[in-house]
């Protein structure tokens, strides 16, 4: 049965990475099918440009598009516009978290970002509800927001780590989808990532740490730990991600083995929903000439 749900998910991802085709539904995780991550190769590079020098030139490329479609959007609150963008990074460590949020962000003019990385909760955070602290952090109308990890760290590392009984985890899923829905009813456009790591490439990552005094700082000798329990990890993003893509607030699974893919993917998921956005510049609420003509005589 893992073989055909295997063979079925390659057939699915190669129907969907036709040249025409936005990234946004090449990527996508397909809505009310079951998921095997393993049908998924880390190290692919659906509709990429023809290699990494492309690739990187062709991410450079879209910094003027997307800095532009950020500027409109803040613009547009302004007049009273309430859309904003929500992106929720999930994935192993080393998957590239926080590589997106300084590579792909940094394409971004800073002021109009709002950025938050989610660590084990606080005594205060544990005394609410588990979505207390996400709706806290969210994005203001013209904003966009980045979440390195997220609420979804409540059905993840909970469910691996038995943290929360396992009726509790159910309901969880159930409140995710609904609390989505309700920012999405607010005018949040809300791109959920999955940063799709093999384990070979983990290995390989944090060994660099371990090699590299300079990065030793990233290094947490629990991440050792964390990798015995990888197949565990593995079936709970599946879970998360089956039950967690609406339409509303999809998922995209982005392959994270090659650095230079997973910043052009994801900086052409964000250039296709702010398109789809297409914010605009509010008009003046006073008379142009009257006001130029007053200037003129200062």
């Amino acid at each position: 049965m893992k073989d055909d749900r295997k063979q079925d998910g390659r057939k699915k991802k190669d129907q969907r990475s036709r040249p025409d085709t936005p990234l946004r539904d090449v990527l996508r995780v397909p809505e009310g099918e079951r998921l095997d991550l393993t049908a998924y190769d880390a190290s692919a590079t659906p509709a990429a440009p023809a290699g990494k020098a492309a690739g990187l030139a062709a991410t450079a490329a879209l910094a003027p598009r997307l800095a532009n479609l950020q500027e409109r959007l803040y613009a547009s609150s302004t007049a009273g516009d309430r859309r904003r963008l929500l992106l929720v990074l999930q994935g192993m460590d080393t998957s590239g978290k926080g590589g997106t949020v300084k590579h792909v962000i940094g394409l971004f003019n800073p002021s109009g970002c709002r950025i938050r990385a989610f660590k084990a909760p606080t005594p205060e955070e544990q005394d609410h509800p588990f979505l207390w602290r996400i709706t806290k952090a969210l994005p203001q109308p013209g904003e966009i927001g980045i979440f390195d990890r997220s609420h979804y760290e409540d059905v993840l590392i909970a469910r691996v780590r038995a943290l929360a009984p396992r009726s509790q985890l159910g309901r969880r899923y159930d409140q995710i989808n609904r609390f989505e829905k309700s920012l999405a009813d607010d005018g949040v456009t809300v791109v959920k990532i999955f940063l799709h790591l093999s384990y070979e490439e983990q290995r390989k990552r944090l060994l660099e740490r371990l090699d590299n005094p300079e990065k030793h700082w990233k290094f947490n000798a629990g991440d050792i730990e964390e990798r015995s329990v990888w197949p565990a990890y593995q079936e709970a993003y599946e879970i998360a991600l089956e039950r967690c893509t609406t339409d509303e607030a999809p998922w995209y699974v982005v392959p994270a083995d090659r650095k230079w893919y997973r910043n052009w993917a994801i900086s052409t998921l964000l250039l296709e929903h702010l398109e789809a956005l297409d914010p605009t510049y509010p008009p003046g609420d006073f008379d142009v000439e009257e006001c130029r003509r007053r200037l003129l005589a200062t």
